[in-house]
């Protein structure tokens, strides 16, 4: 395995960290630990947001840069009389990616490793072969023989079920493989956004947050924009790559390694255009290169910080990455790299007369 930098190590704990919407605390752990040799203070909202402070200037504007905690995954909801767990999808999965995939249900006595089943297709009749699986007709085997056996396991209904998978180097090392890209690398991004500002003079107080529950509907970027009140907002998360055999341009334009993109519309919020100017134009002035992006279905927290209070500026900055909401995600490095080095950038220059021009833009 590739000898792991200090960055590719902060990536994999926060990959490899368990925590589906509603379950937070093992990644929210990591961020906290990293973020806090950057911060003034990092405090929790009442839902589990992790919310670091770091004050350039004492009252100057509140910049927020947010990427969720939380990863989809499933959660047990019953166990039947042969042992085998029921679960319920917490966040978007397609059934096609799901079967006999490794999972890891969290209980109070541990890990207990299990593996998405369904009827086997020998035992199917041709016409049923051919359909993919419905999720309600999956379960997950844990190999235990009754109800009473997985109870002592330590499984219970609420338990969450996590995808097993090992953050991976590619041979391209730019190339990164792991679960949970969404939206671990977001939480990241907070992370080396306040590192790249630890010495830095700028004009404003910057909140890195790890917002819960973003892939059941927004919900912690909700509570956290409220307690923190920000003038100008940035979600941070994972787009689609276009680059992968089948996609045309017009469905996915976006290429790994070609820049973060810039989020133009999607489901939950049209970008605010004085700020998406703004970003645009500091990245061409620093060279650094971006693609542009509009996702008809989805949105990112930017969709509820933009609707906190009076409303806030704010835009989405993702990282194009294939195979999302599944076991294993990819990404690619310089992307990353440059996403911090631009919100960084941004953030540099956000003074209360440039805030209140773009707010008024």
């Amino acid at each position: 395995m590739t000898k792991l930098d200090e960055t590719l190590q902060m990536l994999k704990d926060l990959t490899d960290a368990k925590g589906i919407p509603g379950n937070e605390r093992e990644p929210r752990e990591v961020m906290k630990n990293y973020i806090s040799a950057y911060a003034d203070e990092v405090t929790t909202d009442g839902l589990g947001s992790l919310i670091a402070k770091k004050t350039g200037k004492e009252g100057g504007p509140k910049i927020m840069v947010a990427g969720h905690l939380d990863e989809v995954g499933f959660m047990i909801t019953q166990i039947d009389d042969k042992g085998f767990l029921r679960f319920q999808t917490v966040g978007g999965w397609w059934s096609q990616v799901m079967l006999a995939q490794r999972v890891t249900i969290v209980t109070n006595k541990g890990d207990v490793t299990g593996v998405i089943g369904s009827k086997p297709p020998h035992i199917l009749p041709p016409e049923a072969r051919k359909k993919p699986v419905d999720i309600k007709d999956m379960f997950i085997d844990i190999g235990a023989s009754s109800r009473e056996e997985a109870m002592e396991f330590g499984v219970r209904p609420g338990d969450q079920a996590v995808p097993y998978f090992e953050f991976t180097v590619m041979n391209n090392e730019k190339m990164l493989l792991a679960k949970a890209w969404d939206n671990r690398i977001g939480c990241a991004i907070a992370i080396d956004v306040l590192k790249g500002l630890k010495d830095a003079d700028h004009p404003n107080v910057v909140y890195g947050v790890g917002t819960i529950q973003e892939e059941v509907g927004l919900r912690g970027a909700r509570t956290s924009a409220h307690a923190i009140q920000p003038d100008i907002g940035f979600g941070v998360d994972v787009g689609i790559a276009g680059d992968t055999p089948g996609i045309s341009d017009k469905e996915a334009s976006s290429k790994m390694g070609e820049g973060p993109q810039i989020i133009l519309y999607d489901a939950s919020m049209v970008s605010h255009k004085g700020l998406r100017d703004f970003v645009t134009g500091v990245a061409d002035e620093m060279n650094i290169p971006y693609q542009f992006d509009a996702i008809a279905g989805g949105g990112t927290d930017s969709g509820a910080i933009h609707m906190t209070a009076n409303g806030v500026p704010a835009v989405s900055i993702t990282i194009a990455t294939r195979y999302i909401h599944s076991h294993a995600a990819m990404l690619h490095r310089d992307d990353y790299e440059n996403a911090v080095k631009l919100i960084t950038e941004v953030i540099k220059r956000l003074d209360d007369e440039t805030v209140k021009a773009i707010t008024f833009d």
